[in-house]
């Protein structure tokens, strides 16, 4: 008798300190995930910032005599097309919703790229305090959604990681805990848009 209670004590001690352990594991991939998630908000947070400065640069570059309709026209478009990408609201975007939030935000980059090389054509934008007021913010959130993406990669790296090792890799699958997506490198995406201006430049 004494022997089977001994057997069911170890056993039940067993249980106990595996269930501490997985609860610990999935614990950490929850926090894991939610860091992942809160700093895919902060991303889209930082593009908003950008989306929003665009209409009062716009505005201001089209008050240019003769500057170029079909410039602003496009980056109109470019800036609709972003608000049109659905995103999972739930959380970190799969890969393929990722890839086209990419694309759509890099259509928005080039777009806006074009409207101030554009812009350096118009000497009589310089004396606009405005103007230079959203060049100055435009280069600080084009620096700030190349940090914030970055952290991004990193904390999915890290849970992608926590993931697919042992012994969360028995187990992740069944509660749900897929695999995060990346923002990818494209040549050039390192260096943020053009934002500084020569108005000694000739067109």
């Amino acid at each position: 008798m004494k022997t089977v209670l001994i057997v069911l004590g170890v056993l039940a001690a067993i249980a106990v300190v595996g269930f501490l352990f997985l609860t610990g594991q999935y614990n950490n991939l929850v926090n894991r995930a939610q860091a992942v998630d809160a700093q895919w908000a902060q991303v889209q947070n930082v593009y908003q910032r950008r989306a929003d400065l665009i209409p009062n640069l716009v505005a201001t570059v089209s008050g240019a005599a003769n500057f170029e309709k079909s410039t602003l026209t496009e980056i109109a478009e470019a800036r609709a097309s972003v608000g049109k990408v659905q995103i999972n609201n739930s959380g970190t975007p799969n890969a393929a919703q990722l890839a086209q939030f990419e694309q759509a935000q890099g259509a928005l980059s080039s777009a806006l790229s074009r409207l101030l090389v554009v812009a350096e054509n118009y000497p009589s934008l310089k004396a606009t305090a405005n103007f230079s007021e959203l060049q100055a913010q435009l280069e600080g959130t084009e620096n700030r959604i190349s940090v914030e993406r970055g952290r991004f990669n990193d904390l999915a790296r890290d849970y992608n990681t926590a993931i697919k090792r042992v012994p969360a890799v028995f187990f992740a699958g069944m509660f749900g805990f897929g695999e995060k997506p990346y923002f990818t490198a494209k040549p050039g995406a390192d260096t943020p848009p053009a934002v500084s201006f020569d108005f000694n430049k000739k067109p």
